[in-house]
């Protein structure tokens, strides 16, 4: 049986959590990101808005989680020489965490950015032999004032 989880008797603590993940991405996609030249537009301002939106929506992507009240979302992104790499950060004053919102919105930052250079990056064949999201992972949790896992 599948149920959400009663936290009608929690109480509405400070909740904070980030999230990170990376894009790996040929060498010459991310020169097209940083020199603003991908046909679909500013790759990493459209991805952050991408991230922000869906840490918003993640009860509607995720069945069982509760609709939390978020008061902040940052997504952070920064090119490498070999990907892009992002944080989304979401914080809650609530009764359950934000892991999953933060989750959520790192996710959805980088498949928005594969979305916009997936033209740079297929073979002859139309497929992403090198393209990959990797290493997504909460770094950070709060809970009140106590912080559990930073990494």
């Amino acid at each position: 049986m599948a149920r959400m989880v009663d936290i009608g008797s929690k109480r509405t603590v400070r909740r904070v959590a980030t999230a990170e993940g990376h894009l790996l991405l040929k060498g010459s996609t991310l020169r097209a990101i940083s020199s603003g030249a991908v046909k679909k537009g500013d790759v990493l301002t459209a991805s952050k808005l991408a991230g922000i939106q869906a840490a918003k929506a993640t009860s509607s992507i995720i069945p069982l989680c509760h609709q939390v009240p978020l008061t902040s979302v940052e997504v952070d992104l920064s090119v490498g020489d070999d990907r892009l790499s992002g944080r989304c950060t979401v914080s809650a004053d609530y009764k359950t965490g934000v892991e999953m919102e933060a989750l959520v919105g790192i996710t959805t930052a980088l498949l928005s950015a594969w979305d916009m250079v997936k033209y740079l990056e297929k073979d002859a064949e139309g497929q992403y032999p090198s393209t990959e999201i990797s290493g997504v992972r909460v770094v950070s949790k709060v809970k009140g004032g106590s912080v559990r896992g930073r990494r």
